[in-house]
């Protein structure tokens, strides 16, 4: 006769069992990880560049699907609505970030509703001008705008962007006299400044490499703490007189909250073997994105920074909730 409590010991252990099978197989299918943007962008081809040797590693496709939308509201809910298993991921960016300050009714919380998997890349932006404007360094701007008549033109993408907000933060804390002008794309303003309809534009490392090269523009600062190893030469904007500025933009993994832990281990030891990968490291510096991963806490914490400091920049320049 089997001993009664042998029997309810056994029948206690088996709702923890499936549970451990299950984790102990992941993946056992196919990954979706939601971009919240168009393909083509730097977040889309980060993605890309990661997920083929993340797929290798995990030993299923990570496929990449493109849910773009206003404050990346339609990806995240796409994330929620599937099963918390870790098989349906969300891209995460610096706007991301932003959203949360800047959206009257942005439909999730990243914080709460989410938790980290790894961050993917980090890149800055660049200061730039035209090659004939006459400006040579980031200081002989801020000196324009305190001088000058009617101070000086920053060219952006839409207001709330990362670029905007940048702006606002440059003319926060030089306390010049600086007119952000917002375009409807980095086409725009970039065509902008070469028309001297700005004095600077504040782009992505793409978005002017090519202009940079034939010399119609020159990059007077980069906004990251640390030189852009694309632009070794060009200085940050702290170095330049803006003393602790720093604005480095972000792509990362989150995963709906509720994932177990030993799923959320096993794709940031994938997206970190990824990332350390030569080709995906060079892929990615070849569009000024520092290839970097890290504990899933670390671009937890900056995401709720990112958010706090935007939040901060948002409410100085007076900008209102959309």
């Amino acid at each position: 006769m089997i001993d009664r409590r042998v029997l309810l010991a056994s029948l206690a252990a088996l709702p923890l069992a499936a549970p451990a099978r299950a984790q102990a197989s992941f993946p056992d299918k196919p990954i979706r990880l939601i971009v919240p943007f168009g393909p083509g962008g730097l977040a889309d081809v980060t993605a890309r560049a990661v997920a083929e040797k993340a797929a290798g590693v995990l030993g299923q496709p990570l496929v990449i699907v493109n849910q773009p939308g206003a404050g990346g509201v339609a990806a995240a809910k796409a994330v929620q609505a599937a099963p918390a298993d870790g098989h349906t991921l969300a891209l995460f960016t610096n706007g991301t970030a932003i959203s949360v300050p800047l959206v009257k009714a942005l439909g999730f919380d990243p914080v709460k509703e989410f938790v980290p998997v790894s961050s993917l890349g980090f890149f800055d932006f660049l200061i730039v001008t035209g090659a004939d404007h006459g400006y040579r360094t980031l200081g002989d701007v801020l000196a324009a705008a305190k001088t000058k008549p009617g101070g000086i033109n920053a060219g952006t993408i839409n207001i709330g962007s990362t670029q905007n907000l940048t702006a606002e933060l440059i003319k926060s804390d030089s306390g010049s006299s600086i007119t952000i002008v917002p375009f409807k794309n980095s086409g725009d303003a970039v065509a902008a400044v070469l028309r001297k309809d700005v004095d600077i534009v504040i782009e992505g490392y793409v978005a002017v490499r090519a202009m940079l090269a034939d010399k119609r523009l020159v990059a007077l600062a980069a906004t990251g703490p640390k030189r852009s190893a694309m632009l070794p030469d060009v200085p940050t904007a702290a170095e330049a007189g803006l003393k602790g500025f720093d604005v480095t933009s972000w792509n990362a993994v989150f995963a709906a909250a509720g994932t177990p832990q030993p799923v959320i281990a096993a794709l940031n030891a994938a997206f970190n073997t990824a990332l350390a990968d030569g080709e995906v490291k060079q892929k990615l510096l070849a569009l000024g994105i520092e290839a970097r991963g890290g504990k899933p806490e670390e671009i937890g914490r900056r995401l709720a920074e990112d958010i706090a400091k935007w939040g901060a920049v948002i409410a100085k320049a007076g900008i209102e909730r959309q």
